[in-house]
């Protein structure tokens, strides 16, 4: 380029021959994939409908803030049927995408790589959903969820376990080998009597310094994450595990999309519990949502169009009912998976709050046991073509999907906190 600067897809190890696709399946890719991001920016806009604005919508507590006008005209900030229209033509629009460019894309790249089935990890052995999307608003019982939950533990797909996240049994986490502290060592916390609080120390046996770290020791911290485990297991989470869950249970659009795409294919399942498996979950749950979207759509539609427009539930919406004393748990399938936010209200005041976010989950270090998480399990045995470019280590990692966001910390040089929040009463 003539200002020198690289191009955007340059900086890529192209003749690795840990890749497979021909110069003609590349700019395909390339393609959709940018007019992937032409079309989110179309689907933010249902945000911006709905709630007000995009990113961080202004929810109501049980609604959402923007009132429905039907025959209201111009930018009210109201629903009215200009607005309804748009969002049912992005509705249609991601339905679309996702049949004639999502899914045939996923086939087609898929191809080249049927014999490469490495970066299962965990996927066949231990999984968790916390189920999401009720047919009835916060109607969170098993049979009203379009996507299931479940856990399955040690390989047995036969069997799927109830999951409780108020159970202090179930969900618990670990910091023996994260950059944290706990008041007593070796013992896992339940969110509700979790502890955030930095303790970065490097082990013996590590190599450089605090702010120019050359090697880890792995047998001591090595991790701003903690190591959330459901009952002591270490679980994967996100569309893989959903899809395992719902095959499973035998949910009849999951087990249909699954065997169709397999059956196209030519792949055994088996083929689900690998890196393919896990981007094709991906777009099978894009293409499974994009119908919910509809479905959900058409019923808000004729509910208004019945009467009915009111926007939220403000049941308990003064503070004045709120108790002195509680404790709750909101938890929801996040596009990376399973996500829980966990709080204790003390004397009206929020006394503890502990997220659990799908990235903890399977970018978790060991625990006490020594158990690996699903990013260390997913890496087990894969071949590597050439060690100094990892394109399949990257490969598999990506099929997560990972956000570090909320295990990131500012710390000064020396190891010491720069700000501290205190609670004031």
């Amino acid at each position: 380029m003539e200002s020198g600067q690289l191009g955007l897809f340059k900086n890529g190890y192209w003749d690795n021959p840990a890749y497979k696709l021909p110069p003609e399946a590349d700019l395909m890719a390339t393609t959709h994939y940018l007019e992937a991001l032409d079309l989110q920016k179309e689907i933010v806009k249902v945000h911006a409908v709905f709630g007000g604005k995009n990113p961080h919508p202004n929810w109501l507590v049980g609604g959402v803030p923007c009132p429905i006008n039907i025959d209201g005209v111009g930018a009210t900030g109201a629903i009215n049927m200009e607005r309804l229209n748009l969002v049912s033509s992005i509705v249609d629009k991601c339905i679309e995408f996702n049949k004639n460019v999502y899914i045939p894309d996923v086939i087609a790249i898929g191809g080249f790589y049927k014999t490469w089935l490495y970066g299962g990890g965990l996927s066949s052995q231990a999984c968790l959903a916390y189920g999401d999307i009720p047919e009835h608003p916060n109607d969170f019982s098993a049979e009203q969820l379009h996507l299931p939950r479940g856990a399955i533990i040690n390989g047995d797909l036969s069997t799927v376990h109830d999951v409780d996240v108020r159970d202090t049994e179930q969900v618990q986490e670990f910091v023996d080998h994260s950059w944290s502290t706990y008041g007593e060592p070796g013992k896992g916390l339940h969110p509700w009597d979790g502890v955030t609080e930095a303790n970065f120390e490097l082990g013996p046996n590590h190599k450089g310094t605090k702010t120019h770290i050359e090697q880890l020791d792995e047998a001591a911290k090595y991790s701003w994450i903690k190591a959330p485990r459901w009952r002591g297991h270490a679980m994967e989470v996100g569309p893989l595990a959903r899809y395992v869950i719902g095959y499973a249970k035998g949910h009849e659009d999951i087990k249909d999309q699954v065997d169709g795409l397999l059956k196209t294919m030519d792949l055994p399942l088996e083929a689900v519990f690998s890196t393919l498996g896990r981007t094709a979950a991906r777009a099978l749950e894009s293409e499974y949502c994009g119908r919910l979207q509809k479905h959900f759509f058409d019923k808000l539609v004729r509910n208004v169009m019945n009467g009915d427009q009111s926007t939220a539930n403000i049941a308990k919406w003064d503070p004045s009912t709120w108790p002195a004393e509680a404790k709750g748990v909101g938890m929801t399938e996040a596009p990376r998976g399973a996500l829980g936010h966990w709080v204790r209200v003390k004397e009206g005041r929020i006394d503890n709050y502990q997220c659990v976010v799908p990235t903890t989950w399977n970018g978790s270090p060991r625990d006490t046991a020594g158990n690996i998480g699903p990013f260390e399990a997913s890496l087990m045995n894969t071949v590597v073509e050439r060690p100094e470019e990892p394109v399949e280590v990257l490969r598999t990692l990506h099929s997560f999907d990972p956000c570090l966001a909320c295990s990131t910390h500012v710390m000064s040089p020396d190891g010491d906190k720069l700000a501290t929040v205190v609670k004031v009463r």
